[in-house]
């Protein structure tokens, strides 16, 4: 039977040998008056948040009952862009914590007719929903959004252009968490493929810096490697893959994100493969533990085959179940 008396967060050590409180059933993270609802990016968390929603996800993975904690509050997922996983996992997670759920696909929507999205969201807040869960193609939409919105409104960075994709992050540091455990400081992670376009990399980035991580390497085609600050974290930035996966703990590949390249960044899917695909053959520089991650949805055969992607190492489904149990825990942050 789950424990439904579950304490968050659990008593601090200065209250050893104090008469503890009673404990209290359904309760949750507390969250300072001052501190923002939003959660727009990995930059907005210092460590000890981060720690704490991979905590609280971990405690809700473990089968607490939450069907009261957003009961009764309305939760949008409000997509300028196509989506499978995030959309739908956001919607699972607000489903399980009791949460009034309305989905929106701009597609289908009066954005077709030129509605903005500030007069959607507006439209939205109107009807009592208090959380949207916003994903936009342009860098920074989400917060100039949230700028706007009411002040009992909340908003969730689903992912905008290649700027971030908060959730994805804290679910990728849950993830190797559960493989290697809480001590980033003796892992070595290679980040191969499109790190130029991919806002999953700068949150993991973000995240991985954060959490103390012992060496990451950034691997690309030059074309496909950012011009900013981006890699400033790295340890080794290289386009020799082999180099980048040699004893490497933990192997993070991202999609090509061909929706958002200029012509001619990527001279072919073949050669692509060839020099920066994730193979069994190339996997075997890695430490024979290592995990393979890839944020979907997956071009197989071009950043991973088959052989790899469905393999002994791969965690990837993994990293979609974590996505459920983190997203609860930012969406009870925001709004509960």
């Amino acid at each position: 039977m789950p424990n439904n008396s579950t304490r968050w967060p659990p008593p601090s050590s200065s209250t050893a040998g104090s008469r503890p409180p009673p404990p209290r059933p359904n309760c949750r993270p507390t969250r300072s008056p001052d501190m923002p609802k939003h959660l727009l990016s990995l930059h907005d968390l210092d460590r000890a948040e981060i720690v704490a929603l991979l905590e609280r996800a971990a405690q809700f993975g473990d089968g607490i009952d939450a069907r009261d904690r957003l009961a009764g509050i309305g939760v949008c997922t409000l997509f300028f862009e196509p989506s499978t996983r995030t959309r739908l996992s956001f919607q699972r997670a607000a489903q399980r914590l009791g949460a009034d759920v309305l989905g929106f696909e701009a597609a289908t929507s009066s954005a077709t007719k030129g509605e903005t999205a500030l007069d959607t969201l507006k439209n939205i807040e109107a009807m009592g929903v208090r959380g949207f869960v916003v994903r936009h193609r342009e860098d920074g939409a989400v917060a100039a959004l949230a700028a706007q919105a009411g002040p009992d409104t909340a908003l969730i960075n689903a992912g905008d252009g290649r700027h971030q994709h908060p959730t994805q992050g804290l679910l990728d540091m849950l993830t190797i968490r559960e493989a290697k455990g809480a001590d980033f400081s003796g892992l070595k992670v290679a980040v191969i493929g499109d790190i130029r376009h991919s806002r999953v990399a700068r949150s993991d980035l973000v995240a991985l810096s954060k959490l103390g991580v012992g060496e990451i390497r950034a691997c690309g085609p030059a074309s496909l490697l950012p011009g900013d600050d981006t890699l400033s974290g790295c340890a080794r930035v290289t386009d020799d893959l082999d180099a980048a996966l040699r004893d490497a703990d933990v192997v993070m590949t991202l999609r090509l994100q061909r929706e958002r390249m200029e012509d001619g960044l990527v001279a072919s899917l073949d050669g692509y493969h060839r020099d920066f695909g994730i193979t069994t053959a190339r996997l075997r520089g890695a430490k024979p533990d290592a995990i393979v991650m890839h944020p979907g949805p997956m071009n197989r055969g071009v950043e991973i085959t088959d052989e790899v992607a469905d393999g002994p190492q791969s965690v990837i489904l993994r990293q979609v179940a974590n996505g459920v149990k983190v997203r609860m825990a930012v969406l009870e942050r925001a709004l509960g």
